[in-house]
This record gives C-alpha cells, structure tokens and sequence, in this order.
C-alpha cells in the first residue's frame, strides 16, 4: 500500500477525518485523524520588522536541557518548562519578538502527533511521552510575552547518525503507535551526509511531509511554518543513492539535477498550497543557504564564489520568491563584510532586489555563533567582541527597505562568554 495522494486531497483529509477514529494497525502510515479546531487567536502578518531567533532542539543543541533527560519525569517536565521560560524571558529582554522554535528535528515530533513519535530529546527515548505538548507550552509562553512562534521543520532528516544504536532504537519503535517511519517505510530510506534520510524523490515522501505539517497547522495557533536548508543534503563521501528513483521517476528530465530541483518545487508547491488552505494566516518561510547561484554560473546570480543552494542542494530558492510560494525567505547570510568570497553586504543586497518586485518578504540570517570566535579568514568577528561587524550587519538589515528583520542563529550563543559584548550590544539597541 501506499499514500497515493496528492498535497490538496491530504489537507482536504486532515480536515474532515474524525478526531475520534483510530489509527489503523498497519505497517503503512496512516493519514492523521486530525479535525481543524477553531483557533483561539488568528495570528496578524508580520508589521514590525522581525527581531528573530532560531532555538534548536537536534541534539539538544538550545534546549531541552541535557541533563532533564535522565530526571524523574515530574522533575524533567518542570526544569524543561522552567528553562524554556527563562529563555523567553531573556529574548523579551533583548527585543527579540519571534522564535523560530524546531519541532521536527528529524523523524520525530515536539508535539503529541499521529505520524512521528515523539522526539527523544526530551526524554531519551524515542516514543516516550514527555508529560506536556512543548510545542503547546511554547506558544502559550511566548504569546504571553507579545513574541510569535514559527514551527520550524527539517524536512528530510530520520536521524543524525547511522550508527548501530541508532539504527537499532529506531527498529525498536516498531510496536508503537505511531512508529517511527524508518520502520514503516523502509523503502523511502536512505543515507546521505552520514545521517538516514528521506528519499525526496519518492512522491509519498512528499505527501507525507505536507500531512506533518498540515497536523501542526491543523491543531496549532503557529504564527508560521519554516523549512530549513536541508533539502539535499549531502557530503563528498556520503552522498545520496537516488539512482533507483531517478529511474522510476525522473526519465522526463533531461538531468538528475533538474529532476532533483523540482522535487524540492513540488515539496514547496504542495507545502505553501496547504497551509494556505488550512489557515492563510500562518506565514511560510525558508531559510536557504545565502547563495542562490554564484554570478559565474549564472548572470542572475550573486557576485560570489560560495556553496549555491540551487547547484548543492537542488533548491531553486529564487524561483519560488518569484512564484509567490513564501510569505518569506530568510537566507543564511553568514559572512562578514570583508569575506571577499560572500560579502554580506553582496548577498544581502542581491537577496533584496529578488524580492523587491514581489510580496515575498525577506529576513536575514545572521551568524551570532561566529561572534566573538576567532577565524582565521573572518578576522572581523573578534574585533571588539565582535560589535562592530553586528552594528554594520544591522544598520545595512534596517537601511534597505526590502529587508523585514534579522533572524539570529542561535540561542544559546547568547550564553556564550564570547558573546557577551554582542548581546550588551542588542539589549541596548533592540530591547525595551
């Protein structure tokens, strides 16, 4: 068996399936039974420019805590809820007014979900229950605080890592309901930069996705949706065996880097279709890498010589500004000034003349994790803790009129004692 369906019949399903009926016990998975609940709120379009952050969950990167996980699951419940308050506190504090919060950080849910089990960062255990819905707690913390929310997806990623364990986790959530789709579709399985992944050529794979993000949407007042840079993602010695499925699925095309791009189209298409259906109020963004095409393999590109996202990843990020499928793009601009190879103020500009005749609205990425951080060939972010390249980065961000914010990446830089300076810096010029 298989979900034969497109993008608009999954939505249409979400919406009229019974919150009542039970999942079928099958190896196949199941469409959510998911009813669209009248939202409380109807979140606004952005009016103020955006003063973002990303807070990651993969790996426990910005939260939960490490050490909550092998907490007694009161105590665990309450440290996680405690520090997700702390953390919003500080980000109120600092002016920072949404929170790019990661809910699927790979084949796993921060929700109680139909589809994906629930994520073990929060207990250890992949399909453990963590004892409250983090994605509920968030947005009723952070609009409590007069902060949006936007749920941020990895599209692709099962897991981090191919080792035995892992593997042999995932097999193990074979008796649960909902199982972990490395078990259920094994077939969709593959590996790429050492990590299992979602074959995105498979067009149930597509379907799939679209379903996990419609049950958010469906059930969630998420003042938006984002996708990261991780479409194809691969690496020189792991790279991903598509062979098959360009095969059965790609013969129109007269390469496998057409074919792969418009994979990613249609995974966008079908995506924005959705969310617009469901509640046209949720935005939805991505956030590609900063480079769409370098000017020497394409005149429309940007004068640089760094990773493209249309050539590395198969993501034609531009295009689907010119389309009218995001409410926003936020490229990952994480360079500085002098960074001949990627000047920020080259891509920033560039990026801001793509969505200068359309309605797409543009926030950049910035590199708070590079701040303060010696490099050899970005000598610029150790200069005076770095301050000086943040005002510049920021004054650019606020000077050009297409820019609509500045999205830091990410939370527990804040933390950071190289940092500090930096975060001096925002409190007095963002915060209240």
């Amino acid at each position: 068996m298989s979900l034969k369906k497109s993008g608009v019949l999954i939505a249409t399903a979400l919406l009229l399936a019974s919150c009542a009926s039970k999942a079928p016990k099958s190896l196949v998975t199941p469409l959510p039974p998911v009813a669209k609940h009248p939202l409380a709120t109807t979140p606004a379009k952005n009016t103020q420019p955006v003063r973002g952050i990303w807070l990651a969950t993969v790996s426990r990167l910005d939260w939960p805590p490490v050490n909550s996980v092998n907490m007694s699951a009161p105590l665990r419940v309450s440290q996680q809820q405690e520090a997700l308050r702390n953390k919003l506190d500080k980000l109120k504090s600092l002016g920072i007014n949404t929170v790019f919060f990661q809910v699927k950080p790979d084949g796993t849910a921060l929700w109680p979900s139909k589809i994906l089990p629930w994520s073990d960062m929060l207990t250890g255990t992949i399909g453990q229950d963590p004892g409250y819905d983090p994605l509920q707690f968030i947005l009723d913390e952070a609009h409590k605080r007069g902060m949006k929310v936007h749920a941020w997806f990895n599209p692709y990623r099962v897991s981090v890592n191919t080792k035995p364990s892992t593997t042999a986790e995932l097999n193990r959530t074979l008796s649960l309901h909902p199982a972990s789709i490395f078990v259920l579709h094994r077939d969709w399985i593959r590996t790429a930069g050492d990590r299992f992944v979602l074959d995105p050529g498979i067009p149930e794979v597509r379907d799939w996705i679209t379903s996990i993000v419609a049950e958010v949407v469906a059930r969630y007042p998420v003042d938006g949706v984002q996708f990261d840079d991780y479409f194809y993602s691969e690496t020189p010695g792991s790279a991903l065996n598509d062979s098959q499925t360009y095969r059965q699925y790609g013969q129109a095309f007269s390469s496998k880097a057409d074919w792969r791009r418009n994979n990613t189209q249609q995974l966008i298409e079908q995506v924005s279709r959705t969310i617009r259906q469901l509640n046209p109020n949720v935005e939805f963004g991505v956030s590609p890498a900063g480079v769409w095409r370098n000017r020497s393999f394409d005149a429309a590109g940007s004068d640089t010589r760094g990773a493209a996202a249309y050539d590395e990843s198969f993501a034609d990020t531009r295009r689907w500004v010119q389309q009218g499928l995001l409410d926003y793009i936020a490229p990952q601009i994480y360079w500085p000034f002098a960074r001949d190879a990627a000047r920020y103020d080259v891509l920033a500009k560039w990026w801001a003349d793509v969505v200068k005749p359309t309605k797409t609205r543009l926030y950049i990425g910035v590199a708070l994790y590079k701040v303060g951080e010696y490099s050899k060939n970005e000598p610029d972010w150790t200069v005076n803790g770095g301050v000086p390249e943040l005002k510049k980065q920021l004054d650019l961000n606020e000077s050009l009129p297409q820019i609509n914010g500045t999205i830091l990446f990410r939370e527990s830089y804040l933390e950071q004692p190289q940092t500090q300076q930096a975060v001096n810096y925002l409190k007095s010029r963002w915060g209240d």
